[in-house]
């Protein structure tokens, strides 16, 4: 009896804090969404290496590794607040409003790197602002971002109007542009390593990471158990206001020059990166691996349909896909709890196939409908 009243305890306390229960069998350890990641990530890669030669050249995936690390950057932060529940359309437009900041002071004539760290602070104001409005005034997230993604957005604009700013020094684009020395690693990609750890430790090790999955799970039982959810949101939502400003620095050194529209609908990419990884967009469940297993995944798909010259219409259509299917493939498979008893919902894996039939049939006809106009090119 003591038995199954202390496994039931630590089944709820697993719950709580948006993890899955100890695995009852060798199944049930595989089961979980980031095994899933790894063996769609091994075939994407085998796919890859038979139709393009070009796939494993190590300069190749060095250059194309950096493309992602402004969305892997954000990603870190949106982990966070989707775990808690909530959301931020705004952390594109607050990486453009930080980056045309730098560069309008630096036209004016102002210290690269003072103007950078002018532009941190921005940044990471408009994250402030995003979590006092949410926390303290208690509004939606998905209303106030909305109307933050404008804003900032807005600003941007007016900071460099249809300008741009360039001329960055040297010292400066090695932050989007540099190698470790005597290696092919992106300094970009190693500060994202850097940070996914610490995230990663944050959100697993530590008392403020379990806060966030029990405010995600429910926030007024989280509020009356002495959780400061109120301090918390403000923390997350500042710290992604940090992470876009951050962002924008890398991404204005790796293009060597900044435009208003610069990482215009990125925000989408961000999301779509962490709810792919087994972040529930609902709140509450989700890991750091998981979402760093789903970068590498698109990563990976992008430059391999991008070596194959596949548009960025299809592009989108499978990554899509992809993300849709995340999202109803652990359901049906989190039904099968051992070895000796699968019996999946028979409904739940129509819907599944369904869903891939139907996605297979449009990316075949987007690719038909394609071909006339390719030839014609």
């Amino acid at each position: 009896m003591k038995e199954i009243k202390r496994s039931a305890s630590e089944s709820r306390s697993s719950s709580l804090i948006g993890e899955y229960p100890p695995p009852r069998s060798f199944l049930g350890y595989f089961q979980r969404w980031e095994w899933m990641l790894v063996a769609v990530i091994a075939f994407v890669t085998f796919m890859n290496i038979r139709l393009s030669p070009f796939f494993l050249n190590a300069q190749n995936l060095s250059r194309t590794s950096s493309d992602f690390m402004e969305i892997g950057l954000m990603m870190l932060s949106m982990v966070f607040i989707i775990i808690t529940g909530n959301i931020d359309l705004s952390v594109a437009s607050n990486l453009g409003m930080s980056a045309s900041f730098m560069g309008w002071l630096f036209n004016l004539g102002v210290n690269i790197w003072v103007a950078a760290l002018a532009a941190l602070i921005l940044g990471t104001l408009g994250g402030l602002l995003n979590g006092l409005l949410i926390a303290r005034l208690k509004l939606p997230a998905l209303v106030v971002t909305l109307g933050t993604y404008a804003f900032f957005r807005g600003l941007a604009y007016v900071l460099l109007g249809d300008q741009a700013a360039r001329g960055y020094p040297a010292a400066f684009t090695y932050l989007g542009q540099g190698m470790l020395p005597g290696t092919l690693i992106p300094f970009s990609v190693a500060l994202f390593i850097l940070l996914a750890i610490i995230f990663g430790f944050v959100l697993h090790k530590t008392t403020f990471g379990r806060y966030l999955f029990v405010i995600g799970n429910n926030q007024d039982a989280a509020f009356y158990s002495g959780v400061p959810v109120a301090r918390i949101k403000i923390i997350i939502f500042t710290l992604s206001g940090f992470m876009a400003a951050l962002s924008a620095l890398i991404m204005a050194a790796r293009f060597g020059s900044t435009r208003p529209d610069i990482a215009s609908g990125m925000e989408l990419s961000v999301i779509t990166a962490a709810v792919l990884g087994g972040v529930d967009i609902n709140g509450g469940l989700g890991t750091m691996p998981g979402a760093a297993l789903s970068l590498l995944l698109i990563g990976l798909m992008r430059f391999g349909m991008g070596l194959l010259n596949i548009q960025g219409q299809v592009q989108g259509i499978a990554i899509g896909s992809l993300l849709i299917l995340s999202i109803l493939i652990p359901r049906v498979v989190r039904q099968i709890p051992s070895l000796k008893n699968i019996r999946p919902n028979i409904r739940s894996v129509l819907s599944v196939l369904g869903v891939i039939v139907l996605f297979m049939a449009f990316f075949v006809f987007f690719l038909w409908s394609r071909t006339p106009v390719l030839a014609g090119a």
